[in-house]
């Protein structure tokens, strides 16, 4: 990168500075700080929702697989997601905003304690926690791996860099700053994204070679699935993802309680959902192209698009590119570090200490504030053990313990919504949770020859029996979990109501 690449990339981190620094004044109350007040436009919520699902794993381990399987990588990654969505729409979406609106609640587990009962409660804030660190500390990884590759910069100083960016803007701002980054960064990766997008076609011989880019490329590469990804990881995928795209990660659930009401929260999901159906062809197109551009070193070839960005990108532009990996995964951090605070401030730290539970608005921002860095703190500690024997590589640690833990996790919390679930109560959440985590460790440590699919459905599908199976053998629908229940499911201009006590 030159001193104009280093121009443009210094400008995009000043802005989203900026941001935060402006949304400050929009952060009145822990509300404010978590939820956006529930004041955000339905369309910026279904764009923050799309841009937090994304991360620089786009363009490392999942361009890879795009450079070594081709089509595949869209059919079992942006496709179920949009998919997943489109469902959340209809099931998720509106029953998360009224747990705002309703329940008054500012965390998307405040209301577990009540739903169930505490140990349920901290289980899945404690497990969700953890795995989210991980899950962060990958995407560190994955933007300090591709800014080493353009700047020289080692992988921890590229660590340091991002995470200190993303601290600022969202310990300052809060969800709204989340949000408005969010908008601002999907311009970025739109203008990056076309970018390569021209340059890869022009090296092809222009805009024909959409069209008979396949007949080039070895057949199996248009095969929607290759390789280890079958129509078991396909669905076991879409099934996981439906979770964790729909509030299973907290994160995108905090988008959903963000919007005015349940029907524009339906309507920003649908939005996001079109775009995780569209946006990604785009991106992948150049990935796809790679392995006629370039040779890839790694045996994984999660270096593939970098080499293809500094091979056809122009300096100036180069900088915009490298802009547009930043975009993607400090909108990820970013809303998980708030995802993350609002639990642990509203959902833990109150059960651990008396005295937080008397605290005042100044004294939860601060909080929320502290616990914010501290948690992106805690996952660039963790980016710099990312290809430990432990943890092995960056995209292992997206597909295999994100999908394999997800299902455990999320479960209670999304289908403790539902009525068909009603008679679930916390025996078969507990039990699910527990016996998901035991699965995921079996399939993946315990045992050796399981297959990709098995391992990533196993534990999502154990949970689910479990919880289903339990509540009828075991029913626990208490009149006053009926009540939240039948509070989440109506649509209605009633009155929010504070939440009856958590039972221990």
């Amino acid at each position: 990168m030159t001193g104009l690449d280093w121009l443009v990339l210094g400008a995009y981190f000043v802005v989203m500075v900026g941001i935060g620094v402006y949304s400050h004044r929009r952060i009145g109350d822990i509300s404010d700080f978590f939820t956006a007040g529930g004041r955000m436009p339905w369309w910026l919520a279904g764009i923050s929702h799309h841009m937090s699902g994304y991360s620089a794993v786009m363009f490392t381990g999942y361009a890879g697989l795009a450079y070594l399987y081709g089509a595949t990588s869209y059919f079992t990654w942006a496709f179920p997601i949009a998919i997943g969505v489109a469902i959340g729409s209809v099931l998720f979406a509106p029953r998360l905003n009224r747990v705002r609106a309703k329940l008054r609640v500012s965390s998307p587990l405040e209301f577990l304690a009540q739903r169930y009962n505490v140990p349920t409660q901290q289980a899945l804030a404690w497990s969700g926690g953890l795995l989210k660190i991980v899950d962060v500390g990958a995407k560190w990884a994955a933007i300090a791996t591709l800014l080493s590759t353009f700047t020289g910069l080692s992988l921890n100083q590229g660590i340091l860099l991002t995470g200190v960016v993303t601290a600022v803007y969202c310990t300052v701002g809060g969800l709204w700053a989340d949000a408005l980054t969010d908008f601002g960064q999907f311009v970025i990766q739109l203008l990056a994204g076309l970018v390569m997008l021209v340059a890869v076609l022009g090296k092809l011989g222009g805009i024909g070679a959409i069209g008979s880019l396949w007949d080039r490329l070895p057949p199996e590469h248009a095969h929607p699935l290759n390789g280890p990804y079958t129509l078991t990881f396909l669905l076991a995928f879409l099934f996981i993802k439906t979770f964790e795209y729909n509030g299973g990660m907290w994160n995108q659930a905090q988008r959903y309680m963000a919007a005015p009401t349940a029907a524009q929260a339906a309507r920003g999901a649908r939005l996001s959902a079109v775009l995780w159906a569209v946006w990604p062809l785009l991106l992948f197109f150049p990935m796809w192209a790679a392995p006629l551009l370039v040779h890839a070193a790694k045996p994984d070839a999660s270096d593939s698009y970098a080499l293809l960005t500094t091979q056809l990108i122009p300096h100036g532009l180069l900088g915009l590119v490298v802009a547009g990996f930043f975009s993607h995964t400090m909108a990820m951090a970013s809303s998980d570090a708030n995802a993350i605070a609002s639990v642990f401030t509203r959902d833990v730290i109150p059960v651990l200490s008396r005295a937080a539970r008397a605290w005042d608005t100044r004294a939860s921002l601060i909080a929320a504030r502290v616990t914010t860095v501290a948690f992106i703190a805690l996952s660039m500690s963790v980016a710099t053990q990312v290809n430990s024997p432990a943890l092995k590589d960056i995209i292992t640690v997206v597909i295999k313990w994100v999908a394999g833990l997800i299902g455990p996790i999320s479960i209670p919390l999304l289908l403790g919504m539902l009525p068909l679930f009603r008679r679930s109560g916390p025996t078969a959440a507990l039990t699910s949770w527990a016996a998901g985590l035991f699965m995921f460790w079996l399939t993946n440590y315990g045992l050796s020859g399981v297959s990709t699919a098995v391992a990533t459905a196993a534990p999502v599908a154990t949970s689910l029996v479990l919880f289903t199976i339990i509540g009828f053998i075991r029913p626990e629908n208490t009149p006053e979990r009926e009540e939240i229940i039948s509070t989440i499911n109506t649509d209605d201009d009633g009155a929010a109501r504070p939440l009856p006590a958590a039972t221990g």
